[in-house]
């Protein structure tokens, strides 16, 4: 069977950095979607290839044991790998020791270390390649460890002796096979979710909205509810790649009118002199829209007013938070000589406490 230079697939040099295995895989992956080539057969066959890189690379163990086989991989085979003979792994193999055979010494298990999985998993719709260089070594190894547990009892007589075969190892799982268990499954084991950040601003978060991110060369189409806030998660279960959750967090960018605290909202108004001595109406602007708040005769300075259910939507109950409004009032410009004689007339016939009396 033909090495397969996962390396060369990606573009990237055997010393590349995980951060550029990602990035060389997400540009040569939204360069082969299918959904980018509909129709193109050799597109789809790259597209596969990248996949099947990436995901040996991107895995720190998996890209462990593809970097010590390497160019070896004749002997590899030669050794036995992908069938229940003999180890390459074992006591005289050309990898003794690395799998912590009979003769592996101290710490079990060595410096390899084998997973299997199902539904979209290790081996599933990549090449034989892959299913054998991630599955043969281990059936060769599990028939010479040192550690046999009850389950490896169990696949040694079966097999007399020579050696669990891959089938047999998913059979022992539970995963059906050639052991006769036909169609029995299991749940496959949990993946680490992937992330996608998604910035709101706070019209978005308060009205709900969409966002049409994309997550490793895959384009999603995600529902924000109303009255997400920053640090909000939205989870799209099993729609990532080999059914992995996509978990999208939200961060809302700074507004120049509100502040957000929780489902309240608060924000400054100003208003003129008149309007705090005299008191009137004066137009409030809300995410809502706008209405009109009475401002009483001799409202100073700071003053708060909360206008009920004006704030955000509460994502996990009904209504929503309030909106808090605080007053400033901001004085007319330099007044010329006639306009202060009046001010300083109107100001003596005003019995004005001293604000400073008790400071």
């Amino acid at each position: 069977m033909e090495y397969r230079d996962y390396y060369e697939i990606l573009g990237v040099p055997r010393s590349a950095t995980q951060a550029e295995i990602k990035k060389a895989f997400r540009k040569l992956a939204r360069d082969h979607h299918p959904d980018r080539n509909p129709g193109d057969s050799a597109a789809e066959k790259r597209f596969k290839d990248v996949n099947e890189a990436n995901a040996v690379l991107s895995d720190v163990e998996k890209r462990k044991q593809y970097d010590l086989l390497g160019s070896n991989w004749d002997q590899f085979q030669r050794g036995g790998g992908g069938r229940g003979g003999a180890d390459p792994f074992g006591p005289g193999g050309p990898f003794a020791g690395y799998a912590g055979g009979a003769d592996g010494g101290a710490g079990r298990g060595g410096n390899v270390r084998y997973e299997f999985r199902t539904g979209g998993g290790d081996g599933a719709g990549f090449s034989d390649f892959f299913r054998m260089f991630f599955s043969g070594a281990a059936a060769g190894a599990a028939a010479q460890t040192g550690t046999r547990d009850a389950a490896a009892e169990r696949m040694a007589r079966r097999t007399g002796g020579q050696g669990p075969s891959f089938e047999d190892i998913l059979g022992e799982m539970g995963l059906g096979g050639a052991a006769g268990r036909g169609t029995a499954t299991a749940t496959p084991r949990a993946a680490t979710a992937l992330e996608a950040p998604a910035e709101l601003t706070l019209e978005e978060a308060f009205h709900g909205t969409q966002r049409l991110l994309e997550v490793e060369g895959k384009r999603y189409e995600v529902k924000i509810p109303r009255g997400v806030d920053t640090g909000s998660r939205v989870k799209l279960s099993g729609k990532g790649p080999n059914g992995r959750d996509v978990v999208v967090t939200v961060r809302l960018t700074p507004h120049p009118v509100f502040q957000r605290r929780g489902a309240d909202l608060e924000r400054e108004l100003p208003i003129t002199l008149r309007e705090a001595l005299l008191g009137g109406e004066v137009p409030v602007s809300t995410l809502k829209g706008r209405i009109l708040l009475t401002i009483p005769a001799g409202t100073q300075g700071g003053k708060v007013f909360r206008l009920s259910g004006q704030g955000m939507p509460k994502m996990k109950a009904d209504g929503a938070g309030d909106l808090y409004v605080k007053v400033r009032v901001v004085l007319p410009p330099k007044l010329d000589e006639a306009q202060a004689a009046s001010a300083k007339a109107f100001l003596d016939l005003v019995d004005q406490p001293d604000p400073r009396a008790t400071t």
